[in-house]
């Protein structure tokens, strides 16, 4: 007796009427879809309704529950779909929630096209009012004054290390990390010209320049590097001058209508910037949080100052993922830290450590605790 083939999972359509017939089940899931995302926008409108009707987006924006949401989506998720695009879906069908009455407004280092507006798409969806300014301090100005609700401003990258600028602003400045955005930056050569051998000059921000130095130097050795404010004001360059190439992202080729030379020409291939969402309310818990401190020690030439400020970390198992030091700008040589730690300010094992880290530092400040990315 002959086995009879085990199947290998549904049989190819073939045929024009079977086809019509896929396209018919495809426009009913559509309806669907449809009208679970209109009943979705009536319920958000039910929530800003209970929660008391008045007041922007921001208002109603709780950046603790929608990291859950899409925590949950993630779990859920058996494909075909990506994590990465089931995530993007459900970011913008929630922007576009709670964007109903007004959309947030949020400010981010321009101009048009570059990193950081990616970042605000990524984190807020399409559906918010994305507002480029010239200079990292003014992001946080715009959002101290309230004319943005929140503010994106790039913090480290994984091959050149930290923006100091902005780590320099929470220095004097009263608003907190509400979010954290992970970027994977892909970098491309872009331009006008028919090849390499065309370029002349290739006009990027330092940052990006520093990135792809290794690639630079073996297929571009003899171009002169211009240093921009950003990665979009090298493409416009690009798109203004012959013979001015730029390194920027998709953003920006499609913004400046440039052709792609050569794609992807970072020197390490796990590129990517990490940037901070700021704005002028603390977070509740959202389960897996990360909290930014700002300290000083109280004697910063005695030995072993720091280790001692840092003990009550150790105490009581609180894990420290980052530390960073600055010019305090009081007197000459001293310094402040920039702590990153797990966990959230209220959590039963952070909340002693910090109250005993507070009564031992000079200067004590949580910056914020803050919901830890994604993806």
């Amino acid at each position: 007796m002959k086995k009879r083939a085990k199947s290998a999972g549904p049989r190819p359509v073939r045929g024009g009427a079977a086809l019509e017939t896929l396209r018919q089940k495809i426009d009913a899931v559509d309806e669907r879809i449809q009208v679970l995302i209109a009943e979705r926008a009536g319920l958000a409108q039910q929530v800003a309704v209970a929660k008391g009707g008045a007041g922007s987006a921001a208002d109603f924006y709780r950046p603790e529950r929608e990291v859950a949401v899409l925590r949950g989506v993630i779990a859920r998720n058996k494909g075909p779909l990506t994590n990465e695009e089931m995530v993007r879906l459900f970011r913008e069908i929630m922007s576009a929630c709670l964007a109903q009455e007004e959309p947030m407004k949020v400010g981010y280092l321009g101009p048009e096209g570059t990193f950081s507006q990616s970042a605000v798409y990524k984190h807020f969806g399409h559906s918010v009012r994305a507002l480029p300014l010239g200079m990292i301090d003014e992001v946080f100005s715009e959002v101290e004054s309230g004319a943005a609700d929140f503010g994106v401003v790039p913090i480290e990258n994984s091959t050149e290390g930290t923006v100091n600028h902005t780590l320099d602003m929470f220095l004097t400045s009263p608003l907190k990390i509400c979010g954290e955005v992970e970027m994977r930056i892909h970098q491309h050569l872009l331009g006008r010209m028919a090849g390499l051998d065309k370029v002349v000059r290739v006009s990027a921000h330092p940052q990006s320049l520093a990135q792809c130095r290794g690639w630079l130097r073996e297929f571009l050795p003899l171009v002169e590097l211009c240093p921009a404010s950003s990665n979009a004001e090298g493409a416009r360059r690009a798109r203004d001058e012959d013979g001015t190439a730029a390194i920027a992202g998709d953003a920006a080729a499609e913004v400046y209508g440039l052709d792609k030379l050569v794609a992807d020409i970072e020197d390490r291939p796990d590129n990517t910037t990490r940037f901070l969402v700021i704005g002028r309310k603390l977070l509740k818990s959202s389960g897996q949080d990360k909290t930014s401190l700002l300290l000083s020690t109280k004697d910063t030439d005695d030995a072993g100052a720091l280790q001692k400020l840092l003990a009550p970390l150790a105490e009581h198992q609180v894990n420290m993922s980052r530390i960073e030091s600055r010019p305090s700008r009081r007197r000459k040589w001293h310094y402040v830290f920039f702590v990153d730690i797990d966990g959230h300010a209220d959590d039963s094992k952070v909340a002693p450590a910090l109250a005993k880290l507070r009564r031992q530092a000079q200067l004590f400040r949580v910056l914020g605790s803050y919901p830890k990315a994604v993806l």
